[in-house]
């Protein structure tokens, strides 16, 4: 059997990147989070401390190293060989990515990664643009979205769970000031492409997620 690309697009809070491992790994794909890369490199921003300007982000795109690896069942994500998996999913960086990956020559980095990766087949991607603009070549392109209130619920459990004291309200606010800003970015905004399947998973379970999108592929 052919072993297919496939992109995975859709807004914060989707839950693209739990659904797309858990397919990628039934289906034996390496799965590619575009998402953890741009927010490797916000995380690298941070590490510069005080205020984060365009200037600063772009300072740190010509020599950062962003590396994914398959490890144990998920994905590991290294900045300059440093595991920093668990760390770019805080607060803060989610705050800045938008702003990140709005950066040419910050997607123009990521992008070219991205495609060299996806050569080889047997690739299953997840991001804002893949279907658009990364792979628009992709055999099977998927939209997966939600409502605002059932991603921010799902994001507020995350971070629960994760000991983080955090405002559901605050999330929801977040998100939709998220989506507003991808959506509206002059490079590559957020949008279903035009031969992608909808993929609307309010009130679905991870497990029906998956199924749907394996059906897809299969």
């Amino acid at each position: 059997m052919k072993k297919l690309v496939v992109a995975i697009d859709g807004p914060a809070g989707a839950g693209k990147s739990t659904v797309a491992q858990l397919a990628a790994k039934e289906l034996g794909y390496t799965y590619i989070d575009t998402g953890a890369m741009y927010r490797a490199v916000a995380w690298k921003v941070l590490q510069q401390g005080g205020e984060v300007t365009d200037e600063k982000i772009l300072a740190v795109v010509p020599d950062i190293d962003v590396d994914l690896s398959y490890e144990n069942g998920k994905t590991t994500v290294r900045v300059d060989g440093r595991d920093v998996t668990g760390e770019i999913r805080t607060p803060e960086v989610s705050h800045i990515v938008s702003q990140v990956a709005a950066l040419g020559p910050v997607r123009e980095k990521m992008v070219d990664l991205q495609r060299k990766m996806a050569e080889r087949g047997g690739v299953l991607m997840d991001g804002r643009d893949i279907a658009t603009n990364v792979l628009p070549g992709a055999d099977v392109k998927i939209y997966l979205t939600a409502s605002i209130a059932e991603r921010a619920n799902r994001r507020y459990k995350e971070l629960r769970e994760k000991g983080l004291a955090v405002d559901l309200a605050d999330i929801e606010h977040d998100i939709a000031a998220r989506d507003k800003a991808d959506m509206e970015r002059e490079i590559s905004p957020l949008v279903q492409a035009d031969d992608a399947t909808l993929l609307d998973t309010t009130g679905m379970t991870i497990p029906e997620v998956v199924a749907r999108i394996i059906g897809m592929c299969r």
